[in-house]
Parts: structure tokens; sequence; C-alpha cells
């Protein structure tokens, strides 16, 4: 469908004939027309299908020729680089109506603060918030929200993840009860229903692909040992010249600046974004990501959802992610709307049953390669050496050192154990039970073992 067959605000048209937007994504085809009909809705769909502008258009479409002093829409969602998004998008599409915008999260300055309490006073139609720092606001009691018509989560999931839950009520019940409540999540999980049974009035359910990668996302996935990561990184990037945007997500912040200062040594033109970086530091590096004076970002998962950045050719999984659905949005940071793209996991040993898992959730088992021989294998590791120059105390020693330091018991002292005789077929005359051992079978080593065991092991020494 073309967003024309929706009937929209001319305004809205407008902004979208500008913005190159003429036909509508699956998710947008089915959400649309039942949010226009002012009916409660729960929508499941994957990143990159267009779920912001499922809601923010008939969202908006309705509020557009209907001005009001007050907050209209409350759009709540988990992180401030998703609420910097949604308000950007917000702005390119209202921009010939009357309606205003304003987002509201954490890190900033006491001006922003002033500038958002001025907003949740009454100063803007739509505010888009995480829920800290709107109950931080809420908490000075001058944010006005009886003029409400539309409550929005989205990323709910997500929101759930963090620990939003309490914060989430509360604000609901400062809301008016006469209100259209729409939810988006990337999964269907009970507690996501549960949510949705307690905020929600008779909601219309759509599901759009949900936890499956991209068609045109080509998956690679290579065998290694954590300590080869970096060299396999830049073998990795080394003939992808032609790739201009590139994420590499790390499963830590501390991973995160090694890399990323390894990279950026070599000539990369490389930064890192963490919960570590001050908010005007994760901004300017989003705006050089954005703008292509930055070609690789290393991130954590903050980056994982929610931010809108077009045209990235390459994902790197430096580590497996530890819930399956996160792989799906890690990676659905590319091959959007439509285009293609590549995304690479590296998979050491720790992580050989967590890939499996992601295997099972895309229904798709994935090719391993082995990282190529020039890669070397990396550093050596060295045994622990024993105590006393060198010297190592066998088990027998060590038991017999450990009798001698207890004392050895008088036999006068120990009463004799009763006898008991054994029968042909094994069992125990005193107690009735067999005593002969059961055989038992060791299992198959799995099929990723025995990957890895003709995988060279860099903590291996050379013989």
């Amino acid at each position: 469908m073309k967003f024309s067959d929706f009937k929209l605000n001319d305004t809205i048209l407008d902004a979208l004939f500008y913005m190159n937007f003429e036909e509508a994504t699956e998710i947008q085809e089915k959400a649309i027309p039942t949010i226009l009909e002012g009916k409660d809705l729960i929508g499941c769909a994957q990143t990159g299908t267009g779920k912001t502008a499922a809601f923010v258009l008939p969202t908006l479409n309705q509020i557009a020729d209907a001005p009001s002093d007050g907050v209209q829409v409350l759009i709540l969602c988990p992180t401030r680089e998703l609420a910097i998004q949604i308000d950007q998008q917000i702005q390119g599409i209202a921009y010939f109506t009357n309606a205003s915008c304003y987002p509201v999260y954490g890190g900033g300055d006491g001006v922003s603060w002033e500038a958002e309490a001025d907003a949740l006073k009454g100063g803007a139609d739509i505010i888009v918030a995480t829920p800290g720092r709107l109950m931080a606001h809420m908490a000075r009691g001058y944010v006005k929200f009886d003029t409400v018509k539309h409550l929005i989560l989205d990323e709910a999931d997500r929101m759930l993840d963090i620990g939003f839950y309490d914060d989430i009520i509360k604000i609901i019940k400062s809301l008016p009860a006469e209100r259209q409540s729409l939810m988006f999540s990337a999964t269907m999980a009970p507690k996501i229903r549960s949510l949705a049974k307690e905020i929600l009035n008779e909601p219309e359910e759509i599901s759009v692909a949900i936890s499956k990668p991209a068609e045109g996302v080509t998956q690679k996935v290579y065998l290694t040992h954590e300590e080869q990561k970096v060299a396999l990184v830049r073998h990795i990037l080394g003939d992808k010249d032609d790739f201009q945007s590139i994420i590499i997500f790390c499963s830590t912040k501390k991973k995160v600046e090694k890399l990323a200062r390894t990279l950026h040594q070599k000539g990369y033109a490389c930064q890192g974004i963490s919960s570590d970086y001050e908010q005007e530091q994760r901004e300017e590096a989003l705006s050089d990501f954005r703008s292509g004076k930055t070609r690789i970002m290393v991130a954590t998962d903050v980056m994982s959802r929610g931010i809108d950045i077009k045209g990235i050719d390459l994902v790197v999984n430096y580590d497996v992610p530890g819930d399956a659905e996160d792989y799906v949005h890690r990676i659905g940071r590319t091959a959007r709307a439509k285009t293609e793209g590549m995304a690479v996991t590296l998979v050491c040993p720790d992580d050989m049953f967590k890939f499996s898992k992601i295997e099972r959730l895309i229904e798709r088992e994935l090719d391993k390669e082995q990282p190529p021989v020039e890669l070397g294998e990396g550093p050596q590791w060295r045994a622990p050496q024993g105590k006393g120059k060198g010297r190592k105390t066998t088990p027998s020693k060590a038991k017999s050192d450990r009798n001698k330091s207890r004392g050895e018991h008088k036999k006068s002292d120990r009463k004799p154990a009763p006898r008991s005789e054994k029968k042909p077929d094994g069992s125990d005359e005193a107690n009735g039970t067999d005593s002969r051992k059961k055989s038992s079978k060791k299992r198959p080593p799995s099929k990723y073992q025995l990957l890895f065991d003709a995988l060279p092991n860099p903590k291996e020494k050379k013989s």
C-alpha cells in the first residue's frame, strides 16, 4: 500500500513526499488503519520494519488539526538514543503541521532540565520520554497529563528488561482513563502479554516477522578462541574497503574501549560508545557515525535496538549475545529497508551453547568457518608452576603429607567395620544391594566441539 491510501492529512503526506517515503511496510500497513480507528493495539515487529512510523503517522494525524493547551501524546521508550530518534522522526513528519514535540531523557544539564519542565507543563503536544527521567520530573509536581489522549510504549520488552515496570505503572496511573493505548515490542514474551492486559483495553494484536533476520543479511560465523578475536576482526575488515558503515558489538564496556583503541591505532576511523561515555560524547559519536566521519562504531548493546542509522554495511558480533533475541536485533542494524548487508559472528568455545540457541530461534543452521592460518596462534599460555623452585608435589605425596600432619590413628581406637559377603551375582549379603558398578557411556561430543577440536588452540604450547 501507498501512504496516500490511508487518507492521511495532506500536511503529513507532503512531509512523507519530501522524505521520499511512498510505500508502507508490512507493520505500517497493518497497524495504521487500526490506530486511525482509535483502537488499542499491541504490535510485535523486529528492528528495522518501520515500527516508529507505524505509530507516529496515525497518532500525529489525529492531533494535527486538534490543537490543545497541553500534552496530547506520551511516548515512553527505554533509552535516550531511542527517544532522540523518535523525536527526530516526528519532527520530520510533523514539519508542515502545527504539532510540537519534545524529548525528555537523562544526561543533560540544567538548561535542558528547564526546557523539559516547560514542555511537560503543557508546552508541547508530544512528549517522548524515558521512564526514569520522566519520574524525576513528576516528583516535582508540575507535570500535567490531564489532556493526554494517546499513550505509546515503544520497545516495551526492553523497558521491562531494564526494570522500568514500576515506573511505567506509576506514570500510566497519572494519565486519563479515557485514552488510546498502543504497545510495540520486538518479542511477545509472557511478561509483555501480562503488561498488555494491565494497560490496554481489548487491543488488536499484530505480529510481523518475529525474531527472524532480514532476508538481505548474509550471515557468516567464525569459530575462534578469545585470544584470536582482535586479529580476526582486523582480518575481516581487511578486504572491506568498500564498506563505509560498520558496527561491532562487544559484551562489555572494557572490550569496547580496548577494541576501539586498537583499531584507531591501526589507522581505522573508529569510535567506541557505551554507558561509560558522557551523553554529549555519545551524541557526538552517533552524529559522526551517521555523517560518515566515523566509519566503524564499536558498541555495547546500547545500540542494538532503536537507533535508526541507515546504510550500515556490516555488523560484527565480537561476542555472541547472551539472549538469542538480541542476535536478531544486532544484525537487524544492517540490510534495512530491503537493502543488503553482512553480519559476522565470532564464536568461542564458551559460546557454543548460546549460539545453538540462536540457530534454533532463527530456524537455520549457519556454516562455520575457521580463522585463516595467517592469523597465527596468538599469545602463548604457560601452565602454573608449583611452589619451591619449580618442584611439583604429586597427589600421592600430598596425601602422605596430610596423613602425617593429622597423625595415624591407633588400631585399638578403630572399630572394625562389619564385613559382608558378596554373592556370585554381585549383590551385597548384608544390605541386599547390588555393589557392582554400573556401566556408563560417555556422551558423544557435540558437532560444535568436534569443530573446535580441529581448531588450533593458542593456549597450547608449541611442541
